[in-house]
């Protein structure tokens, strides 16, 4: 819609994880050294947590976009138990055959496919995202399945991604020799305002845009409005190039994006009342 307006090639500010728009800051470039650290070491479980849209599903696609090319790879976004048992997701995530209701069957031909793959030089990665919906008695399945080894290397790796939720479960009782397994974990944090300001033009420029389209108070503005989360930003700064493209402004400044805001939360549509309008600085 606007891309030309501005000199795009794509939009910046997309919703969908998209490895090629990562930003490497501090705290995103540390969350990725340690599930690359976890890949490298073979480590039988993996956990990173961090609030609703701080990056770790894009994280976790540029790992696996990374990954050997030897390494098989099961990726399950929908963990929730209203989407079927454990051990048919897990199979189905591989194409193996997972129709059948018998879990000692889904089992044991799982546990074929490790040791096929095992014979065959290769590495089996198994990734859980949105992890936080998993409760205990899944999260213990898993962990009967990380024990699974042969000539002291483990055969399969699992990765969990999840909210903070993911780490209030993983402090249950029930699952102390679960968290004792896990060899690598990191919380990612929200950026703070100078990180923000990298992170916005970072995505300009990806994109074929110039760094300075947004000015320093309207970015500043949106670190304020989004506390640091990346995805409440993307919304922000692609909301701000909608609504200064409809005004043919070449510019994104704190104004507009207090206009747009104050109109939407007037509304009701924005942010679903979590979005808290700041007073204006000189106003």
């Amino acid at each position: 819609m606007y891309e030309a307006h501005f000199g795009f090639w794509e939009k910046p500010f997309s919703l969908s994880p998209d490895p090629a728009f990562l930003y490497m800051g501090e705290k995103h470039r540390m969350a990725y050294a340690m599930l690359e650290y976890g890949m490298r070491t073979e480590a039988p479980l993996v956990v990173i947590s961090g609030e609703i849209g701080s990056g770790k599903t894009t994280l976790i696609r540029h790992l696996l976009n990374s990954a050997p090319k030897e390494t098989l790879v099961g990726l399950i976004s929908n963990t929730h138990a209203a989407f079927g048992d454990l051990m048919q997701s897990i199979c189905l995530a591989f194409s193996l055959p997972f129709e059948s209701e018998n879990k000692v069957a889904l089992y044991n031909s799982f546990i074929n496919f490790l040791i096929d793959g095992y014979g065959k030089g290769r590495r089996v990665l198994l990734v859980f995202d949105e992890a936080q919906n998993m409760d205990a008695a899944m999260l213990e399945e898993l962990r009967v399945l990380s024990n699974i080894n042969a000539d002291k290397k483990f055969l399969l790796q699992i990765v969990l991604a999840g909210q903070p939720e993911l780490r209030k479960t993983l402090r249950d009782p029930r699952l102390e020799q679960f968290a004792q397994r896990v060899a690598v974990d990191y919380h990612l944090q929200a950026l703070d305002q100078r990180e923000t300001k990298a992170y916005v033009a970072h995505r300009l420029l990806v994109a074929g845009g110039e760094p300075g389209l947004f000015s320093d108070a309207a970015v500043d503005l949106v670190h304020e409005l989004s506390k640091g989360v990346p995805r409440i930003i993307n919304t922000l700064c692609d909301t701000a190039l909608v609504y200064a493209f409809a005004d043919e402004k070449h510019v994104v400044d704190e104004q507009l994006i207090r206009d747009f805001v104050r109109e939407r939360e007037e509304r009701g549509l924005f942010g679903g009342g979590k979005l808290h309008y700041p007073a204006a600085g000189n106003e």
